[in-house]
C-alpha cells in the first residue's frame, strides 16, 4: 500500500525526488515477495520429505512439466488454407504465413479522384513542445517488449531529462522536412499460438504481436493526436462518427443503437431493423493511400501533416520471428 501511494504521489508531483522514494520502496516490496515465496516453497518442500504418504505426490510433481519452464511454440507441421497438405520446410512455412498474414492487395480504382487544388487548408501550429513530448513517453508503459532498436521503454522514461532536447530536435526535423525515418518503419513481428486450440496445424491457429520503436510510437502518437485536435475543432467528422472522437466509448454507441431501435419499434409503422456491422481492422492495411491522401485533402488538412503521412505509408518493413 505505501509503494502504491508513492507511486500516486510520484504521478502528481512528477519530481525526482518522489520518483526515488518510489524506486526504493517499491524495489523493497519485490524484496519481501520474493523471500516469502522462496520460504514458502522451502517449506512446504519439508513438510512433503517428511511425509511418508505425500512422497509419491513430490515425486509426480517433479515429473510433470507444469513446474518446468513453458517451451517456445514450433511450427513443426502446416496445412494449406485450401487444401490437407502438410509442408514441413522453412520455405513452405513462411509462404504459407506470408498468405495468412499479408493479403495481396488489389489495386482500387481511384480514376474518379481528380488532381484538386486546395487553397485553405487549416492552418495548425507544427512545432513539437516539450510537454507533448514529456506526455506520450510517460503515457507509453513501461515494461514492454522493446523492438529492433532494443531500447526499452523504461530506459527511455528514466533518462527523460538528458534525453528531452534531443528527442523534440529530432521529432520537429521529421515533421519540418516531412520525413518518417527509416529506422522508425522497421518492426518486429511475433507469431503466438492462440490458447486453448486443440489443433496447431491451421495457419488461422496463430496471432501477430508487433513490436515497435518506442520513438517512432511516440512521433505518431503526436501526430493522431493533432490530427484528432484538427478533427475536432473545425468537425471534419459527421455527428453519426462515434469511434476516433473523445467521449464517445463503446457503451454510449450501443446506448444510442438501443435507443433507435425503442424508437423504431414504438413507431404505429412497424419497421425491419437491419444493422451492418463492418470489420475494417482487418482491411485497414488494403487501405488504399491514394485515396487516402486525397481524403486528407479535400478535408482541408495541414499539408505537412499529409506530407508526412505520404512518407509514413512508404516502403514499411516487417519481420517475423518465430520459432523453428
Amino acid at each position: 500500500m505505501k509503494s502504491r501511494r508513492l507511486r500516486i504521489i510520484w504521478k502528481m508531483q512528477d519530481t525526482l525526488e518522489a520518483w526515488n522514494e518510489y524506486l526504493k520502496h517499491n524495489d523493497h516490496k519485490n524484496k519481501i515477495i520474493q523471500q516469502m515465496k522462496c520460504t514458502h516453497f522451502r517449506t512446504q518442500m519439508h513438510e512433503l520429505s517428511k511425509a511418508l504418504k505425500s512422497i509419491w505426490c513430490f515425486a509426480k510433481w517433479a515429473r510433470i512439466e507444469s513446474q518446468l519452464s513453458k517451451k517456445l511454440s514450433q511450427f513443426l507441421l502446416l496445412k494449406w488454407s485450401d487444401i490437407n497438405h502438410m509442408t514441413t520446410t522453412f520455405e513452405k512455412k513462411i509462404e504459407i504465413l506470408r498468405e495468412k498474414f499479408f493479403l495481396s492487395s488489389s489495386q482500387a480504382n481511384v480514376s474518379d479522384i481528380a488532381e484538386s487544388f486546395i487553397s485553405l487548408t487549416v492552418s495548425f501550429n507544427s512545432r513539437i513542445t516539450e510537454d507533448k513530448v514529456k506526455q506520450i513517453i510517460k503515457w507509453v508503459k513501461a515494461d514492454k517488449a522493446s523492438s529492433t532498436s532494443d531500447i526499452s521503454n523504461r530506459a527511455l522514461q528514466a533518462s527523460f531529462a538528458e534525453l528531452i532536447s534531443v528527442l523534440m530536435s529530432l521529432f520537429n526535423a521529421c515533421i519540418t522536412h516531412k520525413y518518417h525515418l527509416k529506422q522508425f518503419k522497421k518492426t518486429q513481428t511475433i507469431i503466438l499460438c492462440k490458447s486453448k486450440k486443440s489443433d496447431y496445424i491451421d495457419s488461422k491457429m496463430y496471432r501477430l504481436i508487433a513490436l515497435l520503436d518506442i520513438m517512432s510510437k511516440a512521433l505518431k502518437s503526436i501526430m493522431i493526436k493533432r490530427l484528432n485536435d484538427i478533427v475536432e475543432t473545425h468537425c471534419m467528422l459527421s455527428n453519426a462518427q462515434m469511434r476516433a472522437k473523445r467521449k464517445q466509448f463503446m457503451i454510449l454507441t450501443l446506448n444510442l443503437l438501443i435507443d433507435q431501435v425503442h424508437t423504431m419499434w414504438d413507431c404505429e409503422i412497424k419497421y425491419v431493423i437491419f444493422m451492418l456491422s463492418l470489420d475494417i481492422i482487418k482491411t485497414f492495411n488494403q487501405v488504399s493511400h491514394v485515396r487516402l491522401l486525397h481524403t486528407l485533402k479535400m478535408k482541408r488538412t495541414s499539408s505537412y501533416i499529409i506530407e508526412w503521412t505520404r512518407n509514413f505509408l512508404k516502403n514499411q518493413e516487417m519481420s517475423l520471428i518465430f520459432d523453428e
